[in-house]
């Protein structure tokens, strides 16, 4: 892990359809100075950024680092982008810890946005290169079998998606930033809206999102000064496989699995459903709460859906999952995973207000994407490691 690392910092745009009032350099350093307020610093107190952004066909913006390094405060200092696809707000997370943990840095700044207006990232995930147009159409096209195979794979009955859009939609309205907010939302609700991608209703899926978020992290002896308590990094890991191999398990990725027993493995975590008091899991479509609780080895193969049928995730539950309201509440793709890792820092630091989980210590985020190939995991606590 080398040097100690913590959360100093954490600023969140609101999440809307359409930020029409800002660029998209506008919309990052809103995050960005909400991130440095939070830790009592300015753009000069910071000594390098990272920035993290989906992929480039989302709003045809290249090499945006380059762009967005006025914005961010960045003249004459470091400035790199990262990308993993949808999980590249968690991976961006993990790089700028790495720059504290090696001692290369006492103060950096990352941030991860999205700008959904200015794109069409349904089609842009769907087109196969270099002349065919793929019939997929999007994301959930291509995962809604995956979650098919679950369902048929561990008896899973029907409603169980249903059961997770309306927990955590139920937690959006207590989120401030959230982009979501449906008074009354209900079984009926989400049963009653088409069916996009059979098993994936509407209600049952992520919005498109404008929005950013951004994080201040810092060395311990940067951490020391800060006005408000730290979250401290307990364990970073990501992990990646290839979209087509022979074998490949889509519905429980060897890679999620293998990222997780890394970052259990440093943070010194067995039992992570008794030992993980609150987690902030990319669940873009409703299903993938109850294929990650076993992914992420909360629970056996075939017993996720139990776990969600119980209560056992809800706000309420002995392992609250989303508390913030989660992907299925906001999705600036690109922002969705680091999203996660600073909702979870929010919990061990004890200011995620009105869903704040009482006594969170440890706190997982997590992020996901490509073809389910991609994963980033942090585990935060309130103490140091």
């Amino acid at each position: 892990m080398g040097n100690p690392c913590a959360v100093i910092g954490v600023g969140q745009t609101a999440y809307k359809t359409k930020r029409l009032d800002v660029s998209v350099a506008g919309l990052v350093r809103e995050a960005a100075r909400h991130a440095l307020d939070d830790a009592g610093l300015t753009w000069k107190d910071i000594d390098a950024v990272v920035i993290g952004k989906a992929p480039d066909l989302f709003e045809g913006m290249v090499m945006p680092e380059a762009y967005l390094a006025d914005a961010l405060g960045a003249h004459g200092k470091p400035i790199m982008r990262v990308h993993t696809a949808g999980s590249v707000g968690g991976s961006t997370a993990i790089v700028a810890a790495s720059l504290i943990q090696a001692g290369v840095h006492d103060r950096v700044l990352t941030v991860a946005w999205e700008k959904q207006s200015e794109s069409n990232a349904t089609w842009a995930l769907t087109v196969n290169t270099p002349f065919s147009t793929s019939l997929v159409v999007g994301a959930g096209g291509y995962f809604a079998p995956h979650i098919r195979a679950y369902m048929r794979r561990s008896g899973a009955p029907d409603h169980i998606g249903t059961l997770v859009a309306v927990k955590d939609r139920l937690n959006a309205l207590k989120n401030p930033h959230a982009h979501l907010k449906i008074p009354g939302i209900s079984r009926e609700m989400v049963e009653s809206t088409p069916m996009l991608w059979e098993p994936i209703r509407y209600l049952e899926t992520c919005p498109s999102s404008d929005g950013a978020c951004a994080m201040v992290l810092a060395s311990d002896d940067a951490a020391k000064a800060a006005p408000n308590p730290p979250a401290w990094v307990h364990g970073t890991a990501m992990r990646s496989e290839p979209i087509f191999f022979a074998g490949r398990d889509t519905v429980n990725p060897q890679g999620g699995k293998d990222c997780a027993a890394d970052v259990y493995r440093q943070a010194g975590i067995t039992d992570p459903r008794r030992e993980i008091d609150v987690a902030e899991v990319y669940v873009p479509f409703s299903w993938y709460e109850p294929m990650w609780l076993e992914n992420l080895g909360f629970c056996g193969e075939g017993e996720g859906w139990k776990l969600t049928e119980s209560g056992a995730t809800a706000l309420d539950g002995d392992i609250p999952w989303n508390a913030s309201g989660g992907v299925l509440s906001s999705n600036p793709i690109g922002a969705s995973g680091m999203i996660r890792f600073a909702e979870a820092a929010l919990q061990v630091r004890g200011m995620a207000g009105d869903y704040q989980v009482d006594g969170a210590r440890r706190a997982l985020g997590h992020a996901y994407g490509g073809g389910a190939q991609f994963f980033a995991m942090w585990i935060v606590g309130s103490d140091k490691p």
